[in-house]
């Protein structure tokens, strides 16, 4: 067996730039395991899997240790593949999920997409957290992960986590973030339980990151960078219970993945 793959930098203007996604149409769907084992073999923080379903298409997406309900970078390079290599000549791609349908547009070099708002809650800090950031934030709020509101201006990027401390933790990951003059806000992320000590764009997180900081800011349209090593510019809205997520991408690699029989 011979599947196609696609290396895409997600929410990048030039290569090695934003966040790597391996995205791999398929006709049908694959076993659980396979999918597991390819995507911890292409060793990206994700592996998108996708097959026709009518005039839309089903998504699926793989860490290299488990799948997950909801990725968003992936869900981009996924239709930068559609549109880009495999003719999707639709205005919109519907992609079919275990966080429901997932509607995506393009607009000029910007992938739009549409996915759901997870708002936060505020919560009591768990010690864990003071443990692996080694500062006391301002305040901290949970939803699919824990958001870690750290004081105005800091700078993010000095922040050197214990991920062992992080993989006590209960969610999926956490996501420390803080205003900043450039930016309506920044953040990193960390989900070292998915195999992903630091990944470098985490569309997802902002389900969570934008109805907290829009409700700051007192404005819904917000301009984001996430400050890992590669970095990422992200475009955000919240329109409702829905967030917009807008980003570029660009490709990286072509190639074919063989399977032994």
């Amino acid at each position: 067996m011979t599947l196609k793959l696609y290396q895409i930098d997600a929410f990048a203007t030039k290569v090695f730039e934003g966040n790597p996604a391996c995205v791999m149409p398929l006709i049908s769907w694959l076993e659980d395991d396979l999918m597991q084992k390819i995507a911890m073999e292409n060793n990206l923080s994700e592996t998108a899997f996708f097959v026709p379903n009518g005039e839309d298409f089903e998504i699926r997406w793989f860490t290299p240790t488990k799948e997950v309900d909801l990725c968003g970078h992936a869900t981009l390079a996924s239709a930068y593949v559609l549109f880009e290599f495999l003719d999707h000549d639709r205005e919109e791609i519907v992609f079919h999920s275990n966080s429901g349908a997932l509607r995506v547009t393009r607009e000029n070099d910007l992938i739009i997409m549409d996915f759901p708002s997870e708002a936060p809650v505020t919560c009591k800090t768990p010690s864990t957290i003071i443990e692996a950031f080694g500062i006391e934030p301002v305040e901290v709020l949970k939803s699919v992960d824990y958001i870690v509101v750290f004081e105005d201006g800091i700078d993010l990027r000095a922040i050197k986590p214990d991920f062992e401390a992080l993989k006590r933790l209960d969610l999926r990951g956490v996501c420390i973030t803080t205003s900043n003059d450039q930016y309506d806000f920044v953040s990193r992320f960390f989900a070292p339980n998915y195999g992903v000590d630091e990944d470098s764009v985490t569309g997802s997180a902002y389900t969570q990151l934008v109805p907290y900081w829009a409700k700051r800011r007192g404005k819904d349209k917000l301009f984001s960078k996430q400050v890992s090593m590669r970095g990422g510019e992200l475009m955000c809205e919240l329109k409702g219970d829905r967030i917009m997520i807008a980003g570029s991408a660009v490709c990286c690699i072509v190639g074919e993945m063989r399977l032994e029989e």
